[in-house]
């Protein structure tokens, strides 16, 4: 493939260019071991690169990724998000795990200029550029909020984003996605736009207008998949994703989705996490959903062991006990989502990428 193996003449790396591969391998290696170590692997011979599993819905594990892959990943988002030749782009995630690897292959590829810095909660801190594209995860973008002006585009991925966290975006000029996918399809394969959304645009709309509307989400709630990305349900409603340019065959999924048309569907949730409760079938992330503008601490809802139900609807939250008002609760929930049983755990337990884990979490309890 003819990106592989070449630095795009238009690549800055914290704002050197290099006119050989070992010299920016010989740079690299002072800006980040992260950084380094992926780029010995990018350009060595193999043509896959290892990459480590988030471990948020099960144990993490390393999977071989075809760099032809990555290079259409990167293509794809250039494409969608219309981000040419000497885009400004930050690095504000680990190198270790996809997302940040993949920020490496755009940058390769499409000719950025990348800054990187050490991924850390409050990615913007002591510095004052302002970037055309960037990728965070909730935390981040979270600590962030008084800076997010500095970027024209983000993406956010690694977790889900909370409804107080979503109506803080709205004040913001930045255009900000929430991003739907995994280790198994070279990061994201559909985005959804949180703010700035438009339902019309007029005909004297500027083409940048245009290309907005065209990759801005016509559903309420719902991403829209990338070119190329073909999306079903299987028996248990859960996505299917054939994606060719990204992955020899079909990825099945355990997310639970409504598929509004060829290039939109809605997330409800995790199969794996649903509970069944007294033969009602209840799918927790929509129960959460509900009580994100109640609830103002980290929360989740599981369902546990019940002699008379077979599992209980149960609310685990973050901190020490204290007294929660039930009725506000009863009002957006069904008899049936209504929780059984409120447990606190002191400190919810994380992935190394800043995502609950529930099972560890509750082995506390």
């Amino acid at each position: 493939m003819k990106h592989l193996n070449k630095i795009h003449s238009n690549f800055s790396l914290n704002g050197c260019k290099f006119k050989s591969i070992n010299d920016l391998l010989s740079s690299s290696e002072s800006i980040s071991e992260g950084v380094f170590l992926f780029l010995i692997d990018w350009f060595h011979a193999d043509d896959f690169i290892v990459v480590q599993t988030s471990g948020s819905t099960g144990k993490p594990k390393t999977i071989k990724i075809k760099k032809e892959f990555m290079v259409n990943s990167a293509l794809a988002t250039g494409d969608f998000f219309n981000l040419k030749e000497d885009t400004t782009a930050l690095l504000c995630l680990s190198p270790n795990y996809i997302a940040g690897k993949i920020m490496l292959v755009r940058a390769l590829v499409l000719g950025w200029h990348l800054d990187v810095v050490n991924p850390s909660s409050h990615p913007l801190d002591g510095h004052h550029k302002t970037y055309d594209f960037c990728a965070m995860i909730p935390l981040q973008v979270q600590n962030s909020l008084l800076q997010l002006d500095r970027i024209k585009t983000l993406i956010i991925g690694g977790a889900a984003i909370d409804k107080i966290l979503e109506q803080q975006l709205q004040k913001l000029k930045t255009r900000v996605f929430a991003t739907y996918g995994m280790t198994e399809t070279v990061t994201h394969i559909a985005v959804k736009q949180l703010n700035n959304c438009r339902t019309n645009v007029t005909s004297s709309a500027s083409p940048k207008d245009l290309f907005w509307q065209a990759v801005e989400t016509p559903f309420k709630d719902s991403f829209k998949t990338l070119p190329n990305v073909f999306i079903s349900k299987d028996k248990r409603g859960c996505l299917v994703i054939k994606a060719p340019k990204i992955s020899d065959a079909p990825i099945i999924t355990n997310d639970l989705v409504d598929i509004i048309d060829s290039q939109h569907f809605k997330w409800l949730g995790r199969y794996d996490t649903i509970i069944n409760s007294g033969g009602i079938k209840i799918i927790p992330e929509m129960v959460e959903q509900k009580l994100e503008n109640i609830l103002l601490f980290r929360f989740f809802i599981t369902g546990l062991s019940d002699k008379k139900l077979g599992e209980k609807v149960t609310l685990v939250c973050e901190g020490k006990a204290q007294s929660i008002e039930k009725l506000q609760i009863e009002k957006v929930l069904s008899k049936y989502e209504n929780p059984k049983q409120i447990l606190f755990v002191e400190k919810f337990v994380e992935t190394n990428t800043h995502k609950i884990n529930r099972k560890a979490t509750l082995k506390l309890i």
